[in-house]
């Protein structure tokens, strides 16, 4: 066979896998398409006008008067809309710009919401407000300016936060499409017997001494009691990274803690909630049954808290997840990243 003749019996062959190639490659660009059009919703601006990174002031009416409290949201996502309520009480929302890390690639929306008295939000000097039914109120204001709704609205709590998640699903569940209860037990006794009875008897008895007999004393403010409470409790149960070594977020959070807030809410001691803490009763264990929605109630080997209390209640609620992080403490968002955010991310995607 000539060489002519040959290259004309390859020709049609030729054409063919071209054709096929071109096709292939005319399918390609809707993946992409959908990927970057995906991008450009999540990064949407939510609000006309001027624009400002998110950031939300909303009015909150009280009976002391209207006060600003801060949000800010990241990303847009129409389905999933996450509102974070940070730990404390008032401690605000930088401990959990970790979430950043983690979130926006798998396209999920969250807000960043520094309850009154904590963070970016106002600070009056009246105790009367720091009570649990007023932030619920509270929270429920803050809902409804951001237009969160049973179609979207997943609350998270943490620590705290969870005590006032559960607090408003269980008075207005009908407003949610999930919860979330990170590291918080749904009785306030049962955390300060868990915290007495079991993390303080793991403790070096010489410095478990030394600890309350300054508690006793109500020298909080001494420089020694913080110095006991790091290596013994904070880096075992707090977050299990040295002190030194502490995310910049999570050191920024603590140092702008509202004291007179965490003092008249939770007690001064960190074991358990004791003395006038305006918390020490609370204890919802008998009504989360009553809690519908869809629930992931995430605990950690080393936390503060009971894990098997809160994976009892897991088994409580109506449909209710239990994430343990076995590595991980009350920050397990730090110590145990990839268990916590797997989880996370799994239940907040589940069903979208």
């Amino acid at each position: 066979m000539k060489i002519s003749q040959f290259l004309s019996s390859l020709l049609p062959a030729t054409f063919a896998v071209l054709l096929i190639g071109l096709t292939v490659a005319g399918c390609n660009p809707k993946p992409n398409a959908d990927k970057a059009n995906a991008r450009q919703t999540y990064f949407a601006p939510a609000d006309t006008g001027i624009q400002t990174g998110g950031v939300k002031i909303i009015p909150i009416k009280t009976p002391k008067g209207t006060f600003n409290v801060w949000t800010k949201r990241i990303g847009n996502n129409p389905t999933v809309k996450v509102l974070i309520l940070h730990g404390g009480p008032g401690a605000g929302h930088e401990a959990y710009e970790v979430f950043e890390s983690f979130l926006p690639k798998e396209g999920i929306e969250f807000i960043y919401y520094d309850q009154l008295g904590a963070g970016n939000s106002d600070r009056p000097i009246d105790k009367s407000l720091w009570v649990l039914p007023r932030f619920v109120d509270e929270l429920e204001q803050v809902r409804v300016a951001l237009g969160l709704n049973k179609d979207n609205f997943y609350l998270y709590g943490h620590s705290w936060g969870g005590i006032l998640g559960i607090e408003y699903a269980l008075k207005y569940g009908q407003n949610l499409r999930g919860l979330i209860i990170s590291d918080m037990m749904s009785s306030a006794p049962a955390y300060s017997r868990y915290a007495n009875e079991v993390l303080a008897k793991q403790m070096d008895p010489k410095v478990l001494a030394e600890i309350k007999a300054l508690e006793a004393k109500g020298d909080f403010a001494d420089p020694h009691y913080m110095e006991l409470l790091l290596p013994n409790y904070y880096e075992k149960h707090i977050c299990r990274i040295p002190a030194s070594q502490w995310p910049e977020p999570l050191n920024r959070g603590f140092a702008k803690l509202n004291q007179e807030q965490y003092v008249t809410m939770q007690g001064p001691s960190e074991f358990g909630m004791a003395g006038n803490a305006n918390l020490k009763n609370w204890d919802r264990s008998k009504d989360l049954p009553k809690i519908t929605v869809p629930t992931l109630v995430i605990g950690a080997t080393y936390d503060t808290m009971d894990p098997k209390h809160m994976e009892w209640m897991a088994g409580q609620v109506k449909n209710g997840t239990f994430l343990v992080c076995p590595n991980g403490s009350h920050f397990a968002m730090y110590d145990d990243q990839q268990t916590y955010f797997t989880g996370l991310i799994s239940f907040l995607k589940k069903g979208n």
